[in-house]
């Protein structure tokens, strides 16, 4: 701000712009001021190749740039961190956790623990605290987590536990823990988010049985309160009054379990309902890399749609507002009234989709517009190779190329696109491939790391 003042004669206002621009990397606010600059630093006779020096150093600063106490900390900081992750990776991605606990990022921190190796266990009655703990090479969720489990059963929970040994069952959970603090939505949740899985028993079996138990509970801890004994305790271990007989019914469907996770916590953490299709998705970009992607090319990802928010534009026609959600990221994908109806079975929540589209860069914010949404089950990935001008003049080359495509045969539409000629074409029959990992890493050891890509 002093620069452009004392050379320039910047108002502080002016100054002020300059500041702001900086702070927010908008170089075309920045080269805006240029021409002031240079009409200023003109009236205070400063020569124009050195006010062009000047102004370039000011647009490097933008870049990114630090006062020196701020890089200082920053250092320090970065410093201490890499130490901790690297020699203490479960309790430096615990801490993470818990400190981003209500933040949107937290998603990309457990994925960030998957590919650390690190395993992300479910809420447990016996070994949860309030926060992310470390469970010996695992991670622990906490029972902060889960829905209408306020802090004080937590504590109260925690404290039977430390005072009288870890719960054996469900009824002796309900004998032990008073009814003041775990109600029935309470106690509903903690089974549904698999905190009593480590029972033995399935969470089919914990909510069938859920009243019948809490009803023992309370009336075992009501006889406690008034004094009454029970005739029978000595016999407890050979004769169980009031014991609890598990109903012989299945488990819920794998997707619904996840369900229950992703409602009550908020995340999916025994599985991911896209996980069963890795094989499909294995080579197609996550939502994250689509920042990267430049404005108007066509991408293709998967997802699952989590939102769906349809409005009536001026002409009457339907349109709506996705927001489809991967491992760990979520994006908006816009679908106009051309595509609506065609795509209108997968426009439904919860619905596992292949999306394909354009990218569309809104500030800082990228969104897709749909041309064509549909099943994962039904998608069948398409690979494209690219080969240059060198390559395409190479008939050894081209022959290896044959010989690699159908060493890996299968059903997968192999496009090519030749670089010299600027031109694609969809290979016949013979040429489609199994989609394997082993197919595409030998294609990109010929063709080269980038030159293949998944449709």
């Amino acid at each position: 701000m002093q620069i452009v003042q004392v050379l320039a004669g910047f108002t502080l206002g002016q100054a002020d712009i300059l500041r702001r621009a900086m702070g927010k990397k908008k170089h075309d606010v920045l080269m805006s001021q240029k021409e002031n600059f240079m009409e200023g630093t003109k009236k205070n006779n400063i020569p124009a190749d050195l006010a062009e020096n000047i102004f370039d150093l000011l647009m490097n600063f933008a870049d990114y740039g630090f006062n020196k106490s701020h890089s200082v900390a920053y250092a320090y900081i970065a410093w201490q961190t890499a130490y901790l992750m690297a020699h203490y990776p479960q309790e430096f991605m615990a801490a993470m956790l818990t400190s981003l606990m209500t933040s949107d990022k937290i998603g990309s921190y457990l994925e960030k623990c998957k590919f650390m190796n690190i395993k992300i266990l479910p809420p447990d009655i016996n070994a949860s605290a309030t926060n992310f703990t470390v469970d010996g090479d695992n991670i622990r969720f906490g029972m902060a987590a889960v829905k209408s489990v306020g802090e004080s059963a937590i504590n109260h929970i925690v404290e039977i536990r430390q005072k009288d040994g870890n719960f054996t069952s469900l009824e002796d959970f309900c004998n032990r823990v008073s009814s003041k603090f775990i109600n029935k939505r309470a106690l509903e949740n903690l089974i549904r988010c698999g905190a009593f899985d480590s029972f033995g028993h399935y969470r089919s079996q914990y909510l069938a049985v859920m009243e019948q138990a809490m009803d023992i509970g309370a009336r075992k801890q009501k006889d406690e309160a008034s004094g009454q004994m029970d005739l029978f305790a000595e016999f407890a271990e050979e004769s169980p009054v009031d014991a609890i007989i598990m109903p012989d019914i299945a488990e819920f469907p794998k997707k619904e379990l996840l369900d229950m996770e992703k409602d009550i916590t908020g995340f999916y953490i025994t599985g991911h309902p896209l996980e069963e299709y890795d094989d499909k998705l294995h080579y197609l970009p996550k939502i994250a890399d689509l920042a990267a992607v430049n404005e108007g090319k066509p991408v293709s990802f998967a997802g699952i749609v989590r939102e769906c928010k349809r409005i009536n534009t001026k002409k009457g026609d339907t349109m709506c507002f996705l927001q489809v959600e991967d491992y760990r990221d979520t994006i908006e994908v816009i679908v106009f009234p051309k595509s609506f109806y065609e795509n209108i079975n997968y426009l439904v929540v919860d619905t596992p989709v292949i999306v394909k589209g354009k990218i569309n860069h809104v500030e800082d914010t990228t969104k897709i517009i749909a041309d064509k949404l549909m099943g994962i089950e039904e998608y069948t990935p398409e690979f494209c190779l690219m080969i240059t001008a060198e390559q395409e003049k190479d008939g050894g080359f081209l022959d290896t190329l044959k010989t690699t495509i159908q060493e890996h045969a299968g059903e997968c539409p192999v496009f090519m696109y030749f670089v010299g000629q600027r031109r694609m074409i969809k290979g016949n029959r013979e040429f489609w491939i199994d989609g394997s990992e082993k197919a595409v890493e030998d294609l990109k050891n010929l063709l080269g790391e980038r030159a293949v890509k998944q449709r």
